[in-house]
């Protein structure tokens, strides 16, 4: 008589239970909750303005129409100018690039110098540069209105990418130290002991290991720059302001007629970047801060 084979492992369990709805009960209230302004956004920008007033905001459009994203690209006035989101946009482009280049690289280089590369005075530095971060920035736009006149950058795009890239250096600098303290050690005393010097080492054994927290600085940095509206406000003026500026001309105009189709398409045209960049390297955002982004 052949043996009797016992099933080995956990038994399998029903998909069904208690903890499982529960958990996807609260994960799809909160998933409609968030999905469901984007959803009203969506619907009313592909709307006409009759058909708005006299129909739900829930409900599809009954004919679609893109004429309000064409507006509040090209043609919505934002004060005294009548071209739309465009000028903002490139505005912001211009505002952007620049100081997330710069920001990431020095602060990418301060956070591998504090880690690998003590010097004197290295840990009061770290200090200065971490208590930056924590002090409102609404008590020191006048000081830097001050210093930016002085130099002669006021109200220019270099002036408020300065600004930029200041504020954006000590919360990356706190990443790149969290991460870079991460690697294993042992690969900088071999490189040292190879005779790597302070860029070699960086170029060479660093950057490629660090991928996924320059993805997460990128990403911070261009959802706080993009999105920014308190800097771009106070150190520009309207030939120059970022696109968020220009949204809250279009969305708070009191002239005319309330164009609720055209503001739900600005709005979407401004947070279209950092939606984006999100989607595109969202799975390396995760591994940066599972990696030790945000270690002590």
């Amino acid at each position: 008589m052949a043996d009797t084979v016992t099933p080995r492992g956990k038994r399998p369990q029903s998909r069904f239970t208690t903890n499982n709805i529960v958990l996807y009960g609260i994960l799809g209230v909160m998933s409609i909750y968030y999905l469901l302004p984007l959803y009203v956004m969506v619907m009313t920008s592909l709307k006409d303005m009759v058909e708005i007033r006299v129909g739900n905001i829930f409900a599809p459009p009954v004919e679609v129409t893109f004429q309000p994203w064409i507006k509040a690209w090209s043609q919505a006035c934002t004060g005294l100018n009548c071209d739309g989101l465009s000028r903002g946009f490139w505005n912001s482009v211009m505002i952007t690039v620049p100081s997330v280049i710069i920001s990431i690289i020095v602060a990418s280089v301060n956070g591998y110098a504090l880690v690998n590369w003590k010097f004197k005075g290295s840990e009061v530095f770290f200090t200065i540069l971490i208590f930056g971060s924590f002090i409102p920035y609404q008590i020191m736009l006048y000081p830097i209105v001050i210093i930016l006149r002085e130099l002669g950058i006021y109200g220019t795009l270099s002036g408020l990418i300065l600004v930029h890239t200041i504020f954006g250096m000590p919360i990356l600098t706190l990443l790149f130290r969290n991460y870079f303290s991460s690697l294993p050690e042992e690969l900088f005393k071999a490189a040292r002991v190879d005779g790597a010097g302070f860029w070699g080492i960086y170029f060479q054994i660093m950057l490629p290991m660090s991928m996924p927290i320059f993805v997460v600085a990128l990403i911070l940095q261009i959802t706080g720059i993009w999105n920014d509206f308190l800097f771009g406000v106070v150190f520009t003026k309207p030939e120059i302001y970022p696109m968020t500026v220009q949204l809250n001309n279009i969305v708070n105009s009191v002239q005319g007629v309330k164009e609720y189709n055209v503001n739900m398409a600005a709005t979407m045209l401004t947070g279209l970047v950092p939606l984006i960049v999100y989607f595109v390297s969202g799975k390396l955002f995760v591994r940066g801060i599972a990696a030790g982004a945000v270690k002590g």
